[in-house]
């Protein structure tokens, strides 16, 4: 079974419900059915090569979804593209993917200038030349449902993560990994057909991982044609929102609306946040204001999404609340040793996974696959315990990772577009916990002899590098930086700084 399969029997099943409703109207799992379907035709006709990749780079909408599934349906490889993203990285991940088929919104297009390709426009202007999803759509009304006959570790996405500034690491997720984590997320949250799932999050990013579970149970997904707070509110108190997944940031900006209640969400049932921590006390504050309805999950691009699922009745007990939940169906989780032994319960050590969930390893990097695959088990790269229960506290990370506002952010990536400013001697990069984002993008800078402190400029640098999620929220700066003997910068008293500076201010 592939994980489109889920769709088209959904579909058949419930020909009349909504799938999608959106700001221009709503569009049944029947007519979804045949939009799908007359793409997959069209990208086939461009290019007929099996698990060739197509790139998607749009912001949520129906067409972005039609998109979607079509890449899925045809046998091809999805590569998301953040529009949020640069130019240049962007044109990075083309590269690395090759992608010969490029879906891209029409506001976006001069984002891929000159990379290669052949290009599918959505939301096309009047008169556009080009290819658009709307034009193929129509050249292929009626086509038959593509077949896939490829093996269940074939590739379904490729997903990047870190490597903005190098080498990208593109985890291939392959078919067996998207149909576990379609079944772990209907059993974990018991998604039925009365779903209506309001997108806050963007699909290229965490929301992916929601969009056929929500199909294959007949629920409907609801787009915004804003985005932030103001919207999603409006999506729940005005079109009977019943689940979200969103990061903790946007949960917090929900409760600081203006004259907003827990009564502008009437349906809502399931408010699944992750890509960042919440601390105890803001967790107390989100359910005494949206009531027992807070879930969380651990995951991983290399494992999508739901390794570990923390579910309402998991939340009513405070001492669970640093917990990141219990393991989910399709899924093994374990705590190794530095030599491999796997710990008893109680014991800390680095997270590792196995099953079907995982990755088949990093696009064309098989040394880094080699060093994250070992004897079938994901070497993560956080630490934690188990529990008596089954219960994962997850205690730091082995890996530098920042998670701001649902985002990964790789300290090197910004150490290395930072180091490139002319008055920058050294950097480092770290993260600190902060109310709004989960963690803070944070830069400690030597500057070279002579240099003038300005924190403005550096951000600014940073930001038209990489963008905003990149860009450091505050700067050190250091006469400085503080090193061991043997002259390594110490990452660990710069944090230590940053922290004590924090809690002074």
């Amino acid at each position: 079974m592939y994980p489109i399969d889920f769709f088209w029997r959904a579909a058949e099943r419930w020909p009349d419900r909504t799938a999608i409703d959106a700001p221009e109207g709503c569009v049944s799992f029947a007519v979804l059915a045949e939009q799908v379907k007359a793409l997959a035709a069209g990208l086939l006709a461009m290019d007929p090569t099996p698990q060739s990749r197509v790139g998607i780079c749009a912001k949520n909408s129906a067409e972005h979804i039609v998109a979607l599934l079509a890449t899925l349906a045809c046998g091809k490889v999805w590569v998301p593209l953040n529009p949020r993203s640069t130019r240049s990285e962007l044109r990075r991940l083309v590269d690395a993917t090759e992608s010969t088929i490029m879906v891209v919104e029409s506001a976006y297009a001069d984002l891929l200038d000159g990379a290669p390709g052949q290009r599918v426009f959505s939301h096309a202007p009047q008169g556009e030349t080009g290819p658009t999803v709307t034009g193929l759509i129509a050249r292929h009304a009626g086509a038959a449902q593509p077949t896939i006959e490829l093996p269940i570790d074939a590739t379904q996405a490729i997903k990047f993560t870190g490597g903005t500034t190098g080498a990208p690491k593109g985890v291939m997720q392959p078919y067996r990994a998207w149909v576990a984590n379609i079944c772990n997320q209907i059993q974990s949250w018991g998604f039925d057909e009365h779903e209506r799932y309001v997108m806050a999050a963007p699909i290229t990013h965490g929301t992916s991982t929601y969009v056929l579970p929500i199909l294959a149970q007949g629920g409907c997904h609801v787009l915004m044609a804003d985005a932030g707070a103001q919207a999603v509110h409006a999506a729940f108190r005005d079109r009977a929102g019943t689940v979200c997944f969103m990061p903790p940031t946007l949960i917090y900006m929900l409760m600081a609306l203006p004259n907003v209640s827990r009564a502008d969400f009437p349906a809502l049932r399931r408010l699944i946040y992750g890509g960042a921590p919440m601390p105890p006390e803001k967790i107390r504050q989100v359910r005494e204001f949206f009531g027992p309805v807070l879930c969380t999950t651990y995951g991983q691009t290399e494992a999508p999404q739901i390794l570990t699922a923390m579910r309402p009745a998991d939340f009513e007990d405070p001492d669970n609340w640093a917990s990141v939940g219990r393991i989910t169906w399709l899924t093994d989780l374990a705590i190794m040793a530095p030599d491999g032994r796997l710990l008893p319960r109680g014991e800390v050590g680095e997270v590792v996974a196995r099953g079907d969930l995982l990755m088949t390893g990093y696009w064309r990097l098989p040394d880094k696959t080699a060093e994250t695959l070992v004897d079938g088990w994901l070497h993560t790269g956080d630490r934690g315990l188990l529990d008596e229960r089954g219960y994962l506290y997850l205690k730091d990370r082995l890996k530098d990772l920042v998670i701001t506002g649902g985002f990964n952010v790789y300290p090197i990536d910004v150490e290395n577009a930072l180091g490139q400013h002319p008055e920058v001697h050294e950097c480092v990069v770290f993260g600190v916990p902060d109310d709004k984002w989960g963690e803070a993008v944070h830069a400690a800078v030597q500057l070279r002899d002579g240099a003038t402190e300005d924190a403005t400029a550096l951000m600014a640098f940073v930001r038209e590098k990489l963008g905003p999620v990149h860009t450091p929220k505050h700067i050190h700066f250091y006469k400085s930086l503080p090193r061991s003997p043997v002259g390594k910068l110490l990452k660990t008293a710069v944090r230590e700084d940053a922290l004590k500076a924090a809690a002074t201010a």
